[in-house]
């Protein structure tokens, strides 16, 4: 690994080039135009991850001129306040006033993702800020903002810190597909001056089929070695645009489960923000196959841009 003093944002690019075609994205991921947030959707339910939410999303319409939106989601399982829309638009005055941003709030409250979804479509950026669902249900088909993944395609920024700056470090990692640079644009679309580290976890799941299949060490290391190399000539490819800008670039190669791994690394390089690509996927497949974006987004204790 290259290491740097600089503690960066951490990018992880799952997407593939197929990915990058599907119809609906909030942006082209094939497009050489620089990444333009006009438009942020903050949701809430005023709990902690609530406030943490409308603090980033106010900060981020600040730095990029773009006008805020806020919604709150309210648990099907509870009585909903009367005065929550109330709550809402003084929220939304409040944060015109301190950060001089257009800012307005929705006079309904949303009961369920399928009522965010239509003023989601017309965001360029959402930011969730609810607290984890729980039961049976969230167990068996995931959080509620994993629903607006499936449904909306536009990019979903987990927060976890208070907004009270632009991101500093951190960026973004992982496949190496022809969507992966338009990823990490978007990234750095959210702070052009923020170091950057790009990390991918190479699997270690066809190293055990190979012992399955009683192959010899010398040739699991043999592919182990080439798996590795592979890796840095794409990593030098993904990077190498990116070499004549003042982000400073780092990169680094791990071996594991990818979401695990991308967490790992996050905590010991320090970075703020994590962004990861997520396949389009139906809720079947996530449900049986998993997604590397769901589970950073659970385990992470930084934002999450997916």
């Amino acid at each position: 690994r290259r290491r740097s003093r600089c503690e960066p944002l951490l990018l992880i690019p799952v997407l593939s080039p197929a990915a990058s075609r599907t119809p609906g994205m909030a942006l082209d991921f094939e497009s050489t135009h620089p990444v333009i947030l006009r438009s942020v959707l903050a949701i809430t339910d005023f709990s902690g991850h609530g406030d943490k939410a409308l603090s980033r999303a106010a900060l981020l319409c600040a730095e990029h001129g773009a006008t805020l939106r806020l919604v709150c989601l309210a648990s099907s399982h509870d009585a909903v306040p009367l005065d929550m829309p109330r709550r809402l638009a003084h929220h939304a005055l409040q944060l015109g006033q301190r950060h001089r941003i257009r800012a307005h709030a929705s006079s309904r409250v949303a009961m369920s993702v399928e009522d965010i979804v239509p003023q989601a479509r017309h965001a360029d950026l959402l930011v969730w800020g609810t607290s984890a669902a729980r039961g049976a249900r969230a167990l068996i088909l995931g959080q509620p903002v994993e629903a607006v993944l499936r449904q909306v395609r536009r990019p979903v920024l987990g927060a976890r810190r208070k907004g009270t700056d632009a991101f500093r470090r951190g960026p973004v990692a992982g496949g190496f597909s022809a969507a992966s640079r338009r990823l990490v644009e978007l990234g750095l679309a959210l702070n052009r001056s923020a170091d950057v580290e790009l990390f991918h976890a190479i699997s270690t799941a066809n190293e055990g089929k190979l012992r399955y299949a009683e192959v010899s060490e010398q040739a699991i290391r043999a592919y182990r070695h080439e798996c590795r190399r592979h890796a840095q000539d794409r990593m030098f490819w993904l990077t190498d645009s990116y070499d004549a800008r003042r982000n400073r670039v780092q990169s680094a190669i791990g071996h594991g489960d990818a979401a695990r791994q991308a967490v790992v690394q996050q905590q010991h390089g320090g970075a703020e923000l994590i962004v990861v690509g997520k396949h389009p996927a139906s809720l079947v497949t996530d449900v049986l196959f998993g997604s590397v974006a769901a589970r950073v987004l659970r385990q992470a204790h930084a934002d999450v841009l997916v």
